[in-house]
Order: structure tokens, then C-alpha cells, then sequence
């Protein structure tokens, strides 16, 4: 199908910095879509707002006429660009990007783009920034109102990296532009509503990008795989990008956690038939920068039939044998399968599995020093077998 759609990508200047392309685009439309904002800057017979909740339903009926949609800055950077390419085949449309918010706030400050992390928390919590908070970090975050840079100084200031240095940048790339310097331990003004922070993190402790996270980052009631196993376990697991696990007896969701903290595309549905864990394990994820770490109520083997084919399986607590029978039934070829077990009962179901069905079997029996009268002692935790398969 003949071209018929242009995505313009227009900034603070509106129609001043548009190419002679995007001008002729936006000449010929017959129709043109965009923000209130953006429509403001356009003097053209037929305009049409974006509908609230946002919805491509309009622009895509209109299919085969000359439409302009007019989005901010890069149409590719959370814009409307991707969904509607993705909804068009190739031929159809053309895009003409501005300049984006990451390339203004670079020439500002002079910063190198590539040694910049760039995230979009206008349409995101700030719990976000959690994985890739480090001394020395260089981060340029697009913010969803006035408000937010003083929530975001108050959230690093919470984390320790109160010294951080956040660049407030107003209005980038147009009349208004303003650019102003505070420490986020100091009182934030409020701001105006088109805003972004370019953040040179200071202080605090990052995560570590290895498996096995400190127990006390988690809340938890007791029940959760314990750092040393939990890293087994990561490593049995063998997460790779994009990949989908399923976290069954999720507890504090500590290893779904883990699991997605392993790569930005790695999604996890975690189960848990007790609704206070379930809660505790939501917010665990929220708190360690993964809200996406989606989490079921219910009892696994009722719930099997409803999930996505995994990639991976996690199971910590709880398997049985018709659990195990169903897993087994459903899953598809090349599944990883990682189970704990603790009693008796469950570490016989395991041997049994292994024996039937193959993988690996591994004892793992830790000591931790402690007081012992007048000296100090070795007091061991229960042993944790782990069986680990292929489907």
C-alpha cells in the first residue's frame, strides 16, 4: 500500500525546526492528529486530538488518506511511532523525528550519549531506577510533571545517593529552555509540567549484578530461598534475555525478582496461594525496581492451565506429585525445571523425579558461625536438595 501516513516528530520550537519534507507532509494532510499542545502550534482546517484513553483506532480508520500525527521530539522514544508502525505494514508510513530529549539534555551538559542510561519514568514508577543506581552513573529520565524531580530527589535521597547532582531541565530546545542545579538532598521548586533530570548519581549502594542478592533487601516472613541457595538456583535456572519464568510457592518473590533483575527483557509470573505473601512479594518487586514481576493468587496446580508457556520454572516450596504429573504434562520441549526441596517427603518426590526422569540432583548443606558458649560454632541450616531437568 502507497505511503499515506507521516509521523512528525515536532519540539519546543514547533514549526520552526521542521524539514522542508515534514513542512510538504504537513501542507498536503488532509487530516492531522496530536496532542492539544501540538495542534495549538498547527494552523490547519481538520485537526483531530488524540482520544483520552489513548487509542491509534481514529488515525487507523482513516487508512489510505494523507494523515499527520504529530508527536514530541523522537517518534520512537515511548511516542506513538512504535505502536503505529507496528500496526502498519512497511511502505505505509514515514517518520520525521526531531530532536529527542536524551540529544538536547547531551548538548547541554556536554555529556558523551553513549555512556548514558536513558529511561522514560513519565509513564513509570521511579522504583525503576532501582537496578541502575552506582556511584559514578550518568542518567538522563524523562519525568511526567512539575512534581516529579522533587519525588525523584526524595526517592535517591531515600537510597543514600542524596549527594547526587540532578541537571532540571525545562522546556529543553526552545525559548523557555532552563536548566538549573541542585543536590537531591535539597528542597526541590516545583517545576514545569514538560520536564526531564539529567542525574549524575553520587553515594549509596547499587545493587550487585551477580545472583544472590542479600537476604534483608526482601521483606519476608522467613519463607524465602536464602541468598547462597537462591544464587544455586539462579544459576540451575540459567535466565537468558527475553525469557519468561514461572516462580510457583513465589513466598517473597525473591527469585522472580532476581530473575528479571538478570535482564531488562526477562518477564515472571510468580504464584502464591497466601494473600499476605503475595502482597509482600509485590511490593518487593516495586521496592527492587521490577514492577512488572506479575503475581498470581491461587494454588499452582489450578492455575497451570491459565499461564503462558514458560521457558523456565521455579518451584521453592510446596511441589507434590500431582503437581509435578501436571508440570510435566503441560510444559513444553526444552523447559528448565529447578525444584527445592526440604522434608523428607519432597526430597523423596525429587530422587524419584530424577530417577524417572533424568537431570541432576545436588545436596546443599550450609553451616553459618554463631556463638557457642564462650566461642563460636557451626550451626547448620536444613539441607536444600535442588533438582534441575530439561523438559
Amino acid at each position: 500500500m502507497a505511503e499515506w501516513l507521516s509521523i512528525i516528530g515536532i519540539g519546543e520550537n514547533g514549526l520552526k525546526d521542521l524539514s522542508e519534507a515534514s513542512r510538504d507532509a504537513l501542507e498536503r494532510a488532509e487530516v492531522v492528529f496530536g496532542s492539544p499542545r501540538h495542534l495549538a502550534m498547527v494552523d490547519h482546517p481538520s485537526k483531530s486530538p488524540w482520544p483520552v484513553p489513548f487509542s491509534l483506532v481514529p488515525l487507523l480508520t482513516l487508512r489510505g488518506k494523507r494523515v499527520v500525527a504529530l508527536v514530541s521530539g523522537d517518534p520512537f522514544w515511548h511516542g506513538a511511532g512504535g505502536s503505529l508502525a507496528q500496526e502498519l505494514q512497511p511502505g505505509e508510513w514515514r517518520a520525521y523525528p526531531a530532536l529527542s530529549v536524551q540529544s538536547l539534555a547531551a548538548a547541554s551538559l556536554g555529556w558523551r550519549l553513549e555512556e548514558v542510561l536513558c529511561l522514560g519514568l513519565h509513564a513509570a514508577p521511579v522504583e525503576k531506577l532501582r537496578r541502575h543506581l552506582s556511584d559514578g552513573a550518568r542518567l538522563i529520565v524523562t519525568l511526567r510533571d512539575g512534581s516529579a524531580p522533587a519525588s525523584l530527589a526524595g526517592y535517591l535521597t531515600s537510597l543514600g545517593f542524596g549527594a547526587s547532582t540532578l541537571h532540571v531541565l525545562e522546556h529543553l530546545g526552545g525559548p523557555r529552555e532552563r536548566v538549573r542545579r541542585y543536590l537531591a538532598q535539597e528542597a526541590l521548586p516545583q517545576c514545569e509540567n514538560l520536564v526531564a533530570c539529567a542525574v549524575e548519581v553520587r553515594g549509596g549502594k547499587g545493587l550487585p549484578h551477580s545472583s544472590g542478592l542479600e537476604d534483608d533487601l526482601f521483606d519476608h516472613d522467613g519463607q524465602i530461598t536464602k541468598r547462597p541457595v537462591r544464587a544455586l538456583a539462579l544459576s540451575a535456572l540459567a535466565p537468558h534475555p527475553g525469557e519468561l519464568l514461572w516462580d510457583l510457592g513465589t513466598g517473597s518473590g525473591s527469585v522472580g525478582i532476581e530473575w528479571l533483575l538478570s535482564h531488562p527483557r526477562n518477564r515472571a509470573i510468580g504464584v502464591e496461594r497466601d494473600p499476605i505473601r503475595a502482597a509482600r512479594a509485590r511490593a518487593n518487586a516495586r521496592s527492587l525496581g521490577v514492577p512488572h514481576f506479575e503475581i498470581r493468587e491461587g494454588r499452582a496446580l489450578a492455575l497451570l492451565p491459565s499461564l503462558p508457556a514458560p521457558d523456565a520454572v521455579f518451584i521453592g516450596g510446596g511441589l507434590d506429585a500431582p503437581l509435578l504429573d501436571a508440570l510435566w504434562a503441560i510444559l513444553p520441549a526444552n523447559t528448565r525445571i529447578v525444584a527445592h526441596g526440604v522434608t523428607l517427603e519432597t526430597e523423596s518426590l525429587l530422587a524419584g523425579a530424577q530417577a524417572r526422569l533424568r537431570g541432576t540432583l545436588l545436596r546443599i548443606e550450609l553451616s553459618q558461625a554463631a556463638p557457642l558458649g564462650s566461642r563460636r560454632g557451626w550451626k547448620a541450616s536444613y539441607p536444600v536438595v535442588q533438582w534441575s531437568v530439561t523438559r
